[in-house]
């Protein structure tokens, strides 16, 4: 892979580029990045799922960006779609997260208003099971089953603030979130003007169809101004960078 901004190198070692960022937690909240990919025409997913638009650069980009995280920060609807199984790790990777103070791998953080989860399927069952957010509108029977299985938060009224997320994700010891979706929680993330960091791929695809934009089309006009700070190439796919300004 090739970096074309903000110098070009013939060919850069993907983990350490992203593992060298400089993210700084703030003072009430730790840094919050996404990573989401698009099609040239705009499109986050090919059926209704991601992966048809991605390749090698953006799946090694995709393990790269993981290795920073303290944890993965997804709506239930993605954890569905796109089948998330266990977080696993490498060796090297595992090192490498631990010469920084972090745990062998990022753990997984869920946002369910309903609790509509397999709370006894392969994420649920592993050792280290995702953390849940959910709301009041969690079915009392449901809350009860998942405080057997994990760490639950629930936050009050029928919404998740995805800023009290954040914090609440802080005080269990994240400094760096990562999300991974959908389009509906980077609109939220984006809205609340909690979103630091967008790694975004671009697709060299042309799909049709009416799939979502990287943020949902229920998301209110906002304006939110990023800077680029690296673009990586590889297979006519750019890898992009942003940090808000």
């Amino acid at each position: 892979m090739r970096q074309l901004l903000p110098t070009a190198i013939e060919d850069v070692e993907v983990f350490s580029v992203y593992a060298d960022d400089l993210r700084v937690p703030h003072a009430d909240r730790p840094w919050l990045l996404a990573n989401m990919i698009s099609s040239l025409d705009g499109a986050t997913h090919v059926d209704g799922v991601s992966g048809g638009l991605g390749g090698p650069a953006d799946r090694q980009a995709f393990r790269a960006i993981r290795a920073v995280a303290d944890m993965i920060l997804v709506a239930a609807g993605t954890a569905r779609s796109e089948n998330y199984h266990p977080i696993t790790t490498t060796p090297e990777i595992a090192a490498a997260r631990a010469t920084r103070g972090q745990a062998d791998r990022p753990r997984l953080a869920i946002l369910t208003r309903h609790l509509d989860l397999d709370l006894d399927g392969e994420l649920f069952t592993a050792p280290e099971p995702p953390i849940v957010l959910t709301t009041a509108a969690a079915p009392p029977g449901r809350l009860r089953h998942a405080q057997e299985r994990t760490t639950v938060l629930q936050f009050a009224g029928l919404r998740i603030d995805v800023r009290e997320a954040l914090v609440a994700l802080g005080h269990l010891g994240a400094r760096v979130v990562l999300s991974e979706g959908g389009p509906t929680l980077i609109g939220q993330l984006a809205m609340a003007d909690v979103l630091d960091e967008l790694c975004l791929t671009m697709s060299p695809m042309v799909v049709g169809g009416d799939a979502s934009r990287v943020t949902d089309a229920t998301t209110p006009p906002i304006d939110r101004r990023y800077t680029l700070t690296r673009v990586l190439e590889q297979d006519s796919m750019l890898l992009a960078r942003y940090v808000r300004t």
